[in-house]
C-alpha cells in the first residue's frame, strides 16, 4: 500500500520556469510589436505635426489656405465624393451578387474584384493613358467631341475608381457569407419584395461592414498617389490632388507648407484608424 507521503511530487522548479518561458516570450512578442509600430507608424506623425507646426500656426494656416492648396484640397474631395458613393454601390451589388446568387462567371468576377489588389497603380494609370491619351485608343474620337479625359479631372476619377473599387466589396464579401441566406429567405417567404428585403434585413446586418469598406475606401481615394500621378498632368489649382501638392511643395523646397498639407492627409489617417478600431469593435460584438 502506498501512503500518500509516497506519491511522487511534479517538481516544484519545472511549472515556474515554464510560466517564466512563457512570460518571456510574451513579453518580448509584446516588445517587438510596440517597437515596431513606434518606428514605423508614430514616428512619421510625430515628423509630419513636427515639422508642419514648425513655423508657427501663422505658417500652417497660410499654406493649408493659400489658393493652390486650396484648390488641391477642393479637387481631392471632389474625388472622393464621386468615388466612394460609386464604389459603395458597386461593392453592394457584386457582393450581393456573389453572396446570393449562382451564376456562371462567378469566380471571374471575383478575381475582377481582386484585380487592384495586384495591379500596380502606375500601371493602371498608364493603362488610362493608352485608352484615353491624345494618341490612345479613344484618343481621336474624344477629340473630336472636344472631350479630354487624360490631364483633366475625368482621369483623376476614372483612376481613382479603379483602385479604390475592390474595399467596399471585399469587406462585404466575407461578411454576407457567413450570414448566410436564412434571413432573406424567410422575409421573402413573408410576402416582402426584393427591396424590402434589402432594405429591412439585409442592410441592417451588413451596415458595420458597410461602413468599415466606405470608410477604407474614401482613406485610399483621398490619399492615392500613383495613379492619379499618371493621369493627371500635374497642373497647378486644375489637376493636382493633395498628395500631388505635397510632392509639388517638397520638390520646390518649400518644406513647412509640403508637411502642413502632409499633416491634413496624416490627421485623415488617423482618424480611418481610430474609426476601424471602433467598426471592428462593433463588427465583434454583433458577431457573438
Amino acid at each position: 500500500m502506498i501512503t500518500p507521503s509516497r506519491i511522487q511530487q511534479p517538481a516544484q522548479h519545472e511549472l515556474p520556469l515554464a510560466l517564466q518561458d512563457s512570460n518571456l516570450l510574451r513579453y518580448s512578442l509584446i516588445a517587438v510589436s510596440v517597437g515596431f509600430l513606434l518606428i514605423m507608424l508614430l514616428a512619421p506623425l510625430l515628423i509630419v505635426f513636427g515639422y508642419a507646426f514648425k513655423a508657427g500656426l501663422g505658417a500652417y494656416f497660410a499654406a493649408i489656405t493659400e489658393p493652390a492648396a486650396v484648390s488641391a484640397i477642393r479637387l481631392t474631395l471632389l474625388t472622393a465624393l464621386i468615388c466612394v458613393p460609386l464604389n459603395t454601390i458597386f461593392g453592394i451589388a457584386a457582393a450581393w451578387a456573389i453572396c446570393k446568387f449562382e451564376f456562371r462567371g462567378k469566380s471571374l468576377l471575383i478575381s475582377l474584384i481582386d484585380l487592384p489588389f495586384s495591379v500596380s497603380p502606375v500601371i493602371a494609370g498608364l493603362v488610362f493613358v493608352i485608352l484615353f491619351g491624345a494618341q490612345g485608343t479613344f484618343g481621336p474620337w474624344l477629340q473630336a467631341n472636344d472631350i479630354q479625359v487624360i490631364y483633366a479631372v475625368p482621369g483623376i476619377i476614372l483612376a481613382t475608381l479603379f483602385v479604390t473599387f475592390p474595399f467596399v466589396a471585399r469587406e462585404l464579401i466575407p461578411l454576407m457569407q457567413a450570414l448566410g441566406n436564412a434571413d432573406e429567405e424567410a422575409s421573402l417567404s413573408l410576402g416582402a419584395n426584393g427591396w424590402t428585403t434589402f432594405y429591412r434585413v439585409t442592410l441592417p446586418n451588413i451596415k458595420w461592414g458597410l461602413l468599415y469598406g466606405v470608410i477604407l475606401c474614401n482613406a485610399r481615394a483621398m490619399g492615392e498617389f500613383g495613379a492619379v500621378s499618371v493621369v493627371s498632368g500635374h497642373i497647378r489649382m486644375q489637376t493636382n490632388t493633395m498628395p500631388l501638392h505635397v510632392e509639388v511643395l517638397y520638390n520646390e523646397y518649400q518644406f513647412t507648407a509640403a508637411f502642413a498639407v502632409a499633416s491634413l492627409l496624416a490627421l485623415l489617417a488617423v482618424v480611418t484608424l481610430v474609426m476601424k478600431v471602433l467598426i471592428e469593435g462593433r463588427l465583434s460584438t454583433s458577431a457573438k
